[in-house]
């Protein structure tokens, strides 16, 4: 059986899709590229795809990632330019590579963020962060399946701060760059952060920080935070970065060429 590790996106107003949605649209791409998918044994046989570690639904996403099984060898490349033409605008499909390595999800260490913040000074936004990060702990609540949590959204963050001034949040949509330190939409000013978070339990997610500046810092964005993933993966504690997952099958692939 051959494996397939693939890096694909949640851009523009397919962010909204939920983890099922882009499940169903995944399998329906499958069957019009006739991909030889490889079967679990049992009564009901599945297609062999995992899913490894989804954004949540409402964000956007330059860095999701799934494996799949075949039952025939294909050439990565051709394979993803088949699914990237079977799914929708949106959900696209980047890259594509053969699995070399093993303990693939614990590489994903932690996510990079941007968090756009229309309607908030980029002066505030960095006051807010630096008195996020000055903080020994930062307590949130989040309503659980088991009821209402309360844990430390600070512990989990590796870096917060201003991102440029001119930094284009992808991901959200065509209209989101900013003017400076404005919104082009509206003319408001906009901050944007970027946050890098690691990968904990319980899961410390972008809104869970967002809660954390309000009530570190009273910073409370008048209209809801657009948010995008840009990365995931081993996260180099020295720099606060976080590098390519894929890395390693990668390079595993070009000594076998």
């Amino acid at each position: 059986m051959q494996r397939i590790r693939l890096r694909y996106t949640k851009r523009g107003r397919l962010r909204f899709t939920s983890h099922r949605d882009f499940q169903r649209a995944f399998e329906r791409a499958l069957r019009r590229s006739a991909v030889p998918m490889a079967y679990s044994a049992g009564f009901t046989p599945h297609p062999k795809v995992s899913y490894a570690n989804a954004a949540p639904t409402g964000t956007a996403s330059e860095a999701e990632y799934l494996e799949i099984g075949l039952a025939e060898r294909r050439d990565p490349e051709a394979l993803r330019r088949q699914l990237d033409e079977s799914l929708p605008p949106g959900l696209d499909v980047t890259e594509a590579v053969e699995v070399a390595t093993s303990n693939f999800v614990e590489r994903l260490e932690a996510s990079e963020w941007l968090l756009r913040l229309s309607g908030v000074e980029p002066a505030e936004a960095e006051k807010a962060a630096a008195a996020f990060l000055a903080a020994d702990a930062v307590e949130v609540q989040r309503m659980t399946k088991n009821g209402l949590r309360t844990f430390d959204a600070r512990a989990a963050v590796a870096a917060i701060g201003l991102a440029p001034a001119d930094a284009a949040l992808v991901g959200i949509g065509d209209n989101t760059a900013t003017d400076g330190a404005d919104d082009v939409r509206t003319g408001a000013p906009c901050a944007i952060l970027r946050l890098v978070v690691r990968h904990a339990t319980p899961a410390v997610r972008p809104d869970d920080v967002l809660s954390g500046l309000r009530s570190t810092a009273d910073l409370a964005p008048p209209v809801p935070a657009e948010v995008t993933r840009l990365a995931q993966g081993p996260l180099d504690e020295q720099t606060g970065t976080v590098t390519d997952p894929l890395a390693l099958d990668r390079a595993a692939a070009e000594v076998g060429r």
